[in-house]
This record gives structure tokens, sequence and C-alpha cells, in this order.
């Protein structure tokens, strides 16, 4: 089980104007924490942490984490990376520069301060599994020169260097696999297959399936992924993962494509096209230790967390 720390800590977010650095960023500062958000900027957005900067212990500092950072904390949240294909994919060798210089830096600094440190891992250091769910111990099946390698290699690099921190510097580390998540404010334009479906419906557009559709994701919403996320840093010291933190619940591409037509009321006809490289086959995550080590597991059931994001990008972008 997690256990018991003190709040009103001083938190570094890198990537905190992002999808899932700002509702990290709005939880922190609920329960009573100062938050130092990070951000370049490149997917991230002020308008997703508009809301929070009148908050007397929340602080934006426009940065790039391939530079050293210099600043005071207690804890620190290393989300920083674009996270979708189309935008990691943008320009490969920063995806992978923010990944492997951004973990040295932030490590440094964890050294220096003798600050806990989390890592924002993902379900990609799998690959294209042969092992089905996929739990922690799982090597992974990845192409490692491959459109996607930059993100899943850079990540599976930063894993290294923060068990490598670990063991050479004690430093205190967590590390966290992040499987599928959606929620309000995803990029509209992020080319992940729920903002995709989603914008279509609402426009009115074809829904674009790749391949047959029965390729197979599992989707975790925003405030249940936070609440692992929270729950994994506040564990005891010796839990270090990784931790896989996603909803077990396996739906296929053409299942999503259907509910999200039904939840927008559209009527938007379903259209193949080819299936990308290197595209997994299967993702659904393995949550025993989630369980067992956290006491942690996803709660909202994925209609319900859609009719919310649906809602989300309706206000955002259709009002």
């Amino acid at each position: 089980m997690a256990g018991i720390r003190s709040y009103n800590r001083r938190v570094l977010v890198t990537g905190g104007a992002g999808f899932l650095g700002s509702h990290l960023c709005e939880r922190l500062l609920a329960r009573g924490d100062e938050v130092v958000c990070v951000d370049n900027y490149f997917t991230g957005a002020r308008a997703n942490i508009a809301h929070l900067l009148g908050n007397p212990r929340f602080e934006a500092i426009r940065h790039d984490v391939t530079f050293p950072l210099y600043v005071e904390v207690d804890e620190i949240y290393n989300l920083a990376c674009p996270a979708s294909p189309i935008h990691y994919q943008h320009d490969p060798v920063q995806t992978t520069k923010t990944s492997v210089h951004g973990a040295i830096n932030m490590l440094g600094l964890a050294k220096r301060l003798n600050a806990r440190i989390l890592q924002a891992s993902t379900s990609e250091v799998y690959g294209d599994p042969v092992v089905h769910p996929q739990p922690e111990e799982y090597w992974g099946n990845v192409n490692p020169i491959g459109p996607r390698s930059c993100y899943d290699e850079g990540k599976r690099c930063a894993e290294t260097l923060f068990f490598d921190y670990h063991r050479q510097h004690r430093v205190q580390i967590k590390v966290m696999r992040i499987f599928n998540t959606y929620g309000p404010r995803m990029h509209p334009n992020d080319g992940r297959v729920v903002s995709n479906f989603i914008m279509q419906a609402l426009r009115g557009e074809p829904i674009t399936v790749y391949g047959d559709g029965a390729q197979t994701r599992s989707f975790c919403y925003v405030d249940d992924l936070i609440d692992g996320m929270m729950r994994l840093m506040d564990s005891d010291p010796g839990v270090t993962g990784p931790i896989n933190i996603g909803n077990p619940g396996e739906f296929t591409m053409l299942e999503l494509a259907e509910r999200v037509i039904a939840l927008t009321g559209s009527h938007s006809a379903i259209e193949h096209r080819l299936l990308p490289q290197d595209d997994p086959r299967q993702r659904r995550p393995d949550i025993t230790k989630a369980k067992t080590l956290l006491g942690w597991e996803p709660a909202v059931p994925l209609h319900e967390g859609l009719a919310r994001t649906i809602d989300d990008f309706r206000h955002r972008f259709f009002a």
C-alpha cells in the first residue's frame, strides 16, 4: 500500500502545461503543494494552465529540459516529452534528446537536492508485444530503428538511467509505465485514436480506422491515471517500479469508433486505411503490482470517460 507522506511540498512538474501535466498540477495544488510547472510549449499549451496562473502557490517557467534547470524543490515529476506519433516523429532527434538528456538533467537535479523523482515512462517500451497482457517483467519487442523508435527507445533509455542513478547514486526513483490515457484537455490534432475519433465524429467526417480495426488498446481516464501517478510517488521508498498504470479493459478500434459515434450522435461512416509501420497489434496492462503495492485500480468506465471527454471537446472547439 502507498506510504503516508506529508503534503505542502514544493513540486516540480516538467511538461506541466501538457495534457497529463496540467491535470497533475491541478491535483497537487488542490492538496496544498507548491507547484513549479516547466514546459517549452512544443505540445503543451498555456491555455491548459491558464486557470492556475492566479494561484500564489503556482509558478510557470518556459524551459526545455534538454538544458539544465536550477530550482529548489522537494519532488520532481518528469513528464516532459511529446507522446503522440505525430508530435514525436516531427523531430525524432529532439524527441530522443528530450527523453535522454531530459532524464539526465532531472536526475542530476534530484541527486543534488536529494529529491524523490518520478519518470513518466510508457507502455511503448513493450513495443509490439508477444506477451499479453504485459507484465512489468516483460522486456518487450521493440524495433530499434523504425519511425517510432525515437520515442520507444528514448523512454527505454530513460528507464535505464533512472535505475542506474538509483543504484550508483541512491537517487529515490519511481518509474511509471503509462498506458493509453484520454480525457479533457487532450490536444485535438495529436493523432491519438480517441481525439481523432471524437474530432471526426463531431465534424461529421469519416472515422478513420487503420487496418481491419481488430487491433486492441486499453483506455484509462485521466483522473484515474493521475491518482495512480500520485500514489506511486507517495509509496514506500522500496517501491521503485516500473509499475504499469492503465485500464485493463481491452477494446478493438472498431468498438471504440462505434462507441464514439453513438455518444456523439454522429452519422459518420467508418473508413479503413493502411496500418502504420510498427503499430502494436494489442496493448493491455497487467496491473497486479499497482493493485498490490499502491492499492490502485481504475474507477471510471470507458463510456463515462468518453462522455466527459466529448463534452470537453464540444465546449472547446464547437461551442
